[in-house]
C-alpha cells in the first residue's frame, strides 16, 4: 500500500514539473522571448509529456492488460483493443 502511495506521489511530482514547464512557456511568450527559444522549450515539454504517456502505457500493460490476459474472455479482448487504440493515438500525436 505504501508503495502505491509513493508511486502516485512520484507521478504527481512529474506532472507538476511538466506543469511548471508549461507555465515557463507562458512567461517566455509574455516576455516576448525569441521564437526559436520558445520552440525549443515547446519541444522539451512535448518530450516530457510523451515520456509520461509511455510510462503510463507501460504501467497499464504491466497491470491492467496483464491481469485481463490472464483472466481471458471478453475482458481480455477489450483490454487488448483499448491498449492498441491508446498506442495508435500516441503514435499519431
Amino acid at each position: 500500500m505504501a508503495a502505491q502511495k509513493q508511486h502516485k506521489d512520484d507521478v504527481m511530482m512529474r506532472l507538476r514539473r511538466i506543469e511548471g514547464q508549461v507555465r515557463g512557456l507562458q512567461r517566455l511568450v509574455a516576455e516576448d522571448t525569441y521564437c526559436i527559444d520558445i520552440l525549443t522549450q515547446v519541444s522539451a515539454v512535448t518530450r516530457a509529456l510523451q515520456s509520461f504517456a509511455l510510462q503510463m502505457l507501460d504501467e497499464h500493460m504491466a497491470t491492467c492488460v496483464s491481469r485481463a490476459v490472464a483472466e481471458g474472455g471478453e475482458e481480455r479482448e477489450r483490454k487488448l483493443k483499448e491498449a492498441s487504440d491508446a498506442i495508435a493515438r500516441l503514435v499519431r500525436s
